[in-house]
């Protein structure tokens, strides 16, 4: 599992039993060198009672929240909290679903992609009234349906990869919203079965394009 924010990226070995895919030290490795390329600071989780899933880390741009999961525990937010020092970091109990990007997003600077569901909705109201700071939301019907990827790129500007139309109607219409967006659809129903979700598949890295 790989986190990148800022100028650092964060590299774990530590990962759970029963996961349908396992990260090996050879594919760990690679990532390593792939950040070392990029000049980023480095930083491992080495502690073997440590438990961090990138599916529970959101990034705001201001904040971090951490969701408290079947893969995620209090000392891999700890962790977390340690090596990025410049960031709030608050932990947010996950009821139901994986883990926190199971229902909810990033959708752009301020703006919370988040499922309708009562797990959603519970831990968005934690996240408010954690943070100092008053986030815009956008509520879609279906929760897995609020896992986007958002990018803000040169001479395109606000940039939104969600699942399709096909998968969830009605959620689809509610992106449509969006309308200063460039809406980008990502059909991701085998990914889905095996729990995989838009973020899982990404890392993203704000470096310019000559390097």
């Amino acid at each position: 599992m790989i986190l990148v924010f800022g100028g650092s990226g964060r590299v774990s070995r530590r990962t759970l039993k029963g996961l349908h895919v396992r990260r090996t030290v050879p594919k760990t490795e690679t990532m390593k060198s792939a950040l070392k390329e990029l000049n980023l600071n480095i930083v491992e989780m080495t502690d073997e009672k440590a438990t961090l899933d990138g599916g529970d880390v959101l990034f705001t741009g201001r904040e971090f929240f951490v969701g408290l999961s079947k893969r995620t525990n209090q000392r891999g937010a700890e962790i977390l909290a340690d090596a990025f020092k410049d960031y709030a970091v608050s932990t947010v109990p996950v009821l139901e679903g994986l883990h926190l990007k199971s229902f909810c997003s990033m959708g752009g600077p301020g703006l919370i992609v988040i499922g309708s569901s009562e797990p959603a909705q519970k831990a968005l109201k934690i996240m408010q009234q954690m943070s100092d700071h008053r986030y815009d939301k956008l509520t879609v019907p279906d929760d897995l349906a609020a896992n986007c990827i958002y990018m803000n790129l040169p001479n395109k500007g606000h940039v939104l990869l969600h699942p399709t139309a096909e998968q969830y109607p009605e959620s689809a219409k509610v992106f449509e919203k969006l309308k200063d967006y460039m809406l980008i659809p990502v059909c991701n129903m085998q990914k889905v079965k095996v729990d995989g979700a838009l973020t899982c598949c990404s890392v993203l890295i704000n470096k310019k394009a000559n390097i």
